[in-house]
């Protein structure tokens, strides 16, 4: 058997995937050092900062992500420059607007005891700024499938951050306050570089014309409310956690779920990856491809995570004690990491699902869809806990929304597309046994190209 050689990694999907890698070994990594040098109710409250601008970073991100790369993907050069001067129109007017909301609130911070929301008066508005040219570039990289320029940025962003975290724990100085101040420079830093060499394409700005950024808007307003719901789940199950069970309950929770991003990373990749091809598809009126890519991103994925989930199963304490250190064995963490592998074998489908419904201009369905996992979430998360009193009640509700989610996603994409389940799952077998041949084996596909009777 031929070994595969480095040149043949070199696609948009490995670029992707190592992009993420990146993020997930810093997010590892800097979470196995703060859990060993920082006390749970610190923790808890780093943890609850970052849910919060998640969410405040979700506005902005759901606004414009989808509709960047709907709109810019495949046009020309003209087109390109008044959809991009739009999209820096409207991510500008979205952070001073943040920011407003920042500053209204900070003469009251001498008045105010708790300490979660005294960091997020001090630091939210200030961070959400310094990420603002660092995502513009993401949205802009992903369209144009450049994702050696995104591992290279994502490289020094996260890079640096740990770096700096690693120094900080070694000389003791691994504070709350710290934290927040090394994560602000480093948004600043990868921002002024994307700003310098020309890679947010500030200057389209100017290109912007006032029918482009309605038309962004108009489709945004949905894909803003379908983000912001999506993220209100994260978010309401932090919330509940933190509100009924306390901040050492919250770190418990988030040391069992940090480990899940071995599965979002590759479902992220795909879904960018994806959602580029989808698009270019849709504005040149390919409804084949869309529905192609559509079906066999998702198939494949649902097939990788089913062996993903029994070696999790098998290997969770010594993930837990790798990441948080032997304090979490014996809290709640490793069985929500089981539990919560199983349940992401759903993912792929109904993630696509949302996207696919997005690309083919149907994001009110896919807001729609969103608002009812949010719904049931709570609910199920407030009766579950409180039965329960224990964050596993928090899993119960993560699969419920996600039932709910994927029931409402595929009813209404099988109008639209050729679509089943069967499809998806019966492509994903052709194209993994192809991707092997290819790839691994360097033959011909085993199978032809599928097409859904």
């Amino acid at each position: 058997m031929q070994l595969p050689r480095l040149s043949d990694l070199k696609n948009k999907h490995v670029l992707a995937l190592l992009g993420n890698f990146v993020i997930a070994g810093v997010s590892f990594g800097m979470m196995a050092v703060l859990a060993r040098v920082m006390e749970k109710g610190d923790l808890g409250v780093w943890f609850y900062f970052l849910m919060i601008y998640g969410f405040a970073d979700s506005v902005r991100n759901g606004l414009l992500t989808t509709a960047t790369v709907k709109f810019y993907a495949g046009t020309g050069t003209g087109r390109a420059a008044e959809v991009l001067g739009s999209v820096w129109f409207l991510a500008l007017g979205v952070t001073g607007l943040l920011g407003i909301v920042n500053l209204a609130v900070w003469p009251f911070i001498g008045s105010i005891s708790n300490l979660e929301i005294k960091v997020l008066i001090q630091w939210l508005g200030l961070t959400v700024l310094s990420s603002l040219p660092f995502n513009v570039t993401f949205w802009i990289m992903v369209a144009d499938n450049e994702y050696g320029k995104i591992l290279w940025l994502r490289m020094v962003n996260n890079g640096t951050m740990i770096l700096t975290i690693c120094i900080l724990a070694f000389f003791h100085q691994a504070t709350l306050q710290n934290l927040l101040l090394v994560n602000f420079l480093t948004n600043v830093l990868t921002s002024f570089i994307c700003m310098v060499l020309g890679y947010s394409r500030f200057v389209t700005l100017f290109k912007r014309t006032g029918s482009t950024t309605m038309e962004l808007f108009n489709f945004g307003k949905f894909s803003l409310a379908s983000n912001m719901s999506s993220y209100l789940l994260g978010m309401a199950n932090g919330q509940i956690t933190i509100s009924l069970l306390g901040a050492p309950a919250l770190a418990v929770y988030t040391i069992g779920t940090k480990l899940m991003e071995a599965v979002e990373i590759p479902l992220r990749s795909f879904v960018g990856t994806g959602m580029s091809a989808m698009a270019t598809a849709y504005n040149n009126n390919n409804m084949y491809h869309l529905t192609f890519v559509s079906k066999k991103y998702p198939g494949m994925l649902t097939l990788a995570f089913i062996p993903m989930a029994i070696i999790t199963f098998f290997a969770a304490d010594l993930g837990i004690w790798i990441l948080g250190g032997k304090g979490y064995l014996t809290t709640e963490a490793p069985n929500i990491l089981r539990i919560m592998m199983f349940i992401a074998i759903l993912y792929p489908i109904d993630r696509f699902n949302g996207v696919t419904l997005d690309i083919i201009h149907q994001p009110k369905i896919n807001l729609y869809k969103v608002i009812t996992m949010g719904t049931v979430n709570i609910i199920a998360a407030f009766v579950a806990v409180s039965l329960l009193k224990s964050v596993y009640g928090i899993v119960i509700a993560v699969f419920c929304a996600t039932i709910a989610g994927l029931t409402v996603g595929y009813y209404h994409l099988r109008k639209h597309l050729d679509y089943s389940l069967r499809g998806i799952i019966v492509l994903g077998v052709v194209e993994m046994k192809n991707f092997f041949n290819e790839k691994i084996l360097k033959r011909p596909p085993a199978n032809p190209p599928y097409t859904e009777p």
